[in-house]
């Protein structure tokens, strides 16, 4: 019999991580239930709790639900107690252990596809939300020289900045305040912006030549920060459907203690379709 997992969300429907987990489990010869499902913030922990007494045995959440998820479990990873959010829900006898795979997806994409160590870079993370503090907490402790938090509710980053202030040079800064700062070398988006179809204004004083625009987000929710970035400019512009495929492969990894390939994945996610 198959394997029950899934995956939480709203909205859902665009998600990808059902064909991610089946041409994993493919890969690697485990059978397979992932499903999608849709749940808001109100309904999500009684979804959560019938998909455990349907024999659920792991599931990743995703928008707008990661720091709800930590609510739900008993025991936490060290990664996220000190993200505030999980992504990775695993089941242990009758209860949940939380993790976040997001910032070592988000590492393994810069490094191995983008050509971009954070090491030593100048780095604005706008967004302050679940996706953002594991971006967060990694980008800290890959050793970045500064890291500049922006968020519309400032105090949200102000926040999450003081959270990572021991890990590396941490500050943060108002919305309005943007366009005057001086250029990053990367700049990651962990808004829901895109989701909202809203337009995105990315000041130009933030570009430098080798600027990396990166998303977390992919497919359409990225196409809004995108699009905005490169009209001011940008050139080195990413969604997030390789950080996508690696935090999925180490949610797999977690479940299953195997680790899939992703480049073949990727690819495939990647070719046109038809």
């Amino acid at each position: 019999m198959p394997l029950r997992y899934a995956v939480f969300g709203q909205p859902i429907a665009h998600s990808r991580s059902p064909r991610i987990h089946a041409l994993f489990g493919a890969q690697l010869g485990i059978s397979i239930d992932y499903r999608a499902i849709e749940a808001g913030r109100g309904e999500f922990a009684d979804r959560v709790e019938l998909f455990a007494r349907d024999g659920g045995r792991g599931a990743n959440v995703t928008l707008p639900l990661k720091e709800d998820a930590l609510a739900l479990c008993a025991t936490l990873s060290e990664r996220a107690r000190r993200a505030g959010s999980v992504n990775t829900l695993i089941r242990d006898g009758d209860g949940w252990h939380g993790d976040s795979t997001d910032g070592i997806g988000l590492l393994r994409d810069l490094r191995e596809r983008q050509a971009c160590d954070p090491h030593d870079l100048r780095v604005l993370l706008l967004g302050a939300g679940g996706a953002a503090r594991a971006a967060a907490f990694a980008l800290a402790d890959a050793g970045v020289r500064e890291l500049v938090i922006a968020n519309r509710t400032l105090k949200r980053a102000e926040s999450l900045a003081a959270a990572v202030a021991d890990a590396a040079h941490v500050g943060a800064r108002a919305w309005d305040a943007l366009a005057s700062a001086r250029a990053f070398d990367l700049i990651v988006n962990a808004t829901a912006a895109g989701h909202a179809n809203a337009a995105f204004d990315v000041p130009q004083t933030l570009l430098a030549a080798q600027t990396l625009c990166y998303d977390l987000s992919y497919g359409k929710a990225a196409k809004v920060f995108l699009d905005g970035a490169r009209k001011s400019g940008a050139t080195r512009l990413s969604d997030g459907l390789g950080m996508l495929v690696e935090q999925a492969a180490e949610s797999f990894f977690l479940w299953h203690g195997q680790r899939p390939d992703t480049a073949s994945v990727y690819a495939e996610l990647r070719a046109p379709a038809g």
